[in-house]
């Protein structure tokens, strides 16, 4: 018996201390629980899209080697993950057991159920690439009273976005929703009390399950946002099979526009009109800059992006989806809006 404690023992401290030929299945030592403090566990629906990986390997890693938490972020950790995001769009579904093996090798527990992520964290990343599951999928965060980013989509279609959005509002939890896009070289240094009009780009390729500019196009959207802020009243769409191109009109005139493209270099970025000259935006900068502001979401509850601004984001481009119906006729986003509403 004494002997046999001894091997015990011997066993506990050597997996404690890392030591060789005692490793924990997926790398998990450096990462245990139990050393994250209360309020810091990130839990990830959906490992369908590379945003997820992305954000695990900057929270859980750091330059002083693998599973060692990065201090940059305020001890925040990806603790739990439940995969399931698309099940028919093919170029998504396809990557879930691939992102799956990377998130686990950082660390990160697989679970089977976005109910006993939710038991498991503090705070919600949904990156579930397919919006079609986003309204359910906030719905169940927010019932339980979590701090959520939302990742683009927000959802795929703008009845449940204001469903999404109105939840969050009476339940009284904090939501945040944006493109990286946002936050593109240029951006941050803008005054909007000084523009006078902006053009951004970005690709705008389709996805059939969504509404045309809600899949990719959202990013340059976004960006035009980022420095016109909100206030369009219509917009006008010129749609080809390979470039969009929509105008949309401010309430105190200013004119922004947004070119999707689906042919040659997928890149990002744009021009922004002021007072003082024009102020060219871009390049694109990484997901850093954007996981910045989803921390300090976290800890103060306060989004960086109102969701009135969200809201009329997705408005615009349901109306610039109606202007494509209607042949490039003008359309006006409350009007839109109230047909929303209606659903």
């Amino acid at each position: 018996m004494k002997n046999s404690l001894s091997r015990r023992r011997f066993v506990e401290l050597t997996i404690s201390a890392g030591a060789g030929g005692f490793l924990l299945p997926n790398h998990s030592l450096g990462l245990a629980k139990s050393t994250v403090a209360p309020g810091k566990r990130v839990g990830i629906i959906g490992l369908d899209t590379s945003h997820s990986t992305a954000f695990t390997k900057e929270l859980n890693t750091s330059s002083t080697g693998a599973d060692r938490p990065n201090p940059d972020w305020g001890g925040y950790q990806v603790v739990a993950a439940y995969p399931k995001g698309s099940n028919d769009i093919e170029s998504s579904a396809s990557r879930i057991p691939g992102y799956t093996e990377e998130v686990k090798k950082m660390g990160v527990e697989i679970v089977g159920s976005v109910d006993e992520l939710l038991r498991k964290v503090d705070v919600v990343l949904l990156e579930t690439n397919d919006g079609r599951l986003h309204r359910e999928q906030a719905m169940t965060v927010i019932n339980a009273g979590k701090r959520v980013f939302i990742d683009k989509p927000l959802a795929a279609s703008l009845s449940d976005i204001l469903a999404i959005l109105d939840a969050a509002k009476k339940q009284n939890v904090p939501l945040f929703s944006a493109s990286s896009v946002r936050y593109m070289n240029g951006i941050a240094g803008i005054d909007k009390a000084q523009v006078v009009g902006a053009d951004t780009f970005s690709p705008a390729v389709l996805e059939k399950t969504h509404p045309d500019l809600f899949w990719y196009g959202i990013h340059g959207v976004e960006a035009l946002y980022a420095v016109m802020g909100t206030g369009c009243q219509s917009v006008v769409r010129h749609n080809t099979p390979n470039t969009d191109i929509v105008i949309g009109t401010w309430a105190d005139g200013r004119v922004g526009t947004f070119r999707g493209t689906r042919t040659g270099k997928h890149t990002y970025g744009g021009t922004v009109f002021t007072n003082n000259g024009p102020v060219t935006l871009g390049p694109y900068g990484g997901y850093n800059p954007l996981l910045k502001d989803i921390i300090r979401f976290f800890d103060t509850g306060e989004a960086p992006v109102k969701a009135e601004e969200t809201l009329e984001i997705y408005t615009f481009m349901e109306a610039a989806d109606e202007s494509k119906r209607k042949g490039g006729a003008s359309v006006r986003l409350d009007t839109v809006l109230k047909q929303a509403q209606k659903l």
